[in-house]
């Protein structure tokens, strides 16, 4: 299953690595992938083997400092 947020925040391949870590940690996440617009809004792509709820994804990317919009 793949979801797709976008994330704002994000300048460089430490905050893709940070972002990517958080995620990674989430039950059932299996991939990440980023396309880093650095400042400005970065699509993040997410293969799980469930569902994710917008809840437990936001608070992923929180954890790691930046925002889902």
């Amino acid at each position: 299953m793949n979801t797709t947020i976008t994330v704002s925040g994000m300048t460089c391949g430490h905050c893709v690595s940070s972002v990517k870590e958080e995620l990674a940690e989430v039950p059932g996440v299996e991939s990440v992938t980023v396309d880093l617009h650095a400042g400005g809004v970065s699509p993040v792509t997410i293969e799980s083997t469930r569902e994710l709820t917008s809840e437990e994804i936001a608070a992923a990317v929180e954890e790691a400092g930046y925002t889902v919009v």
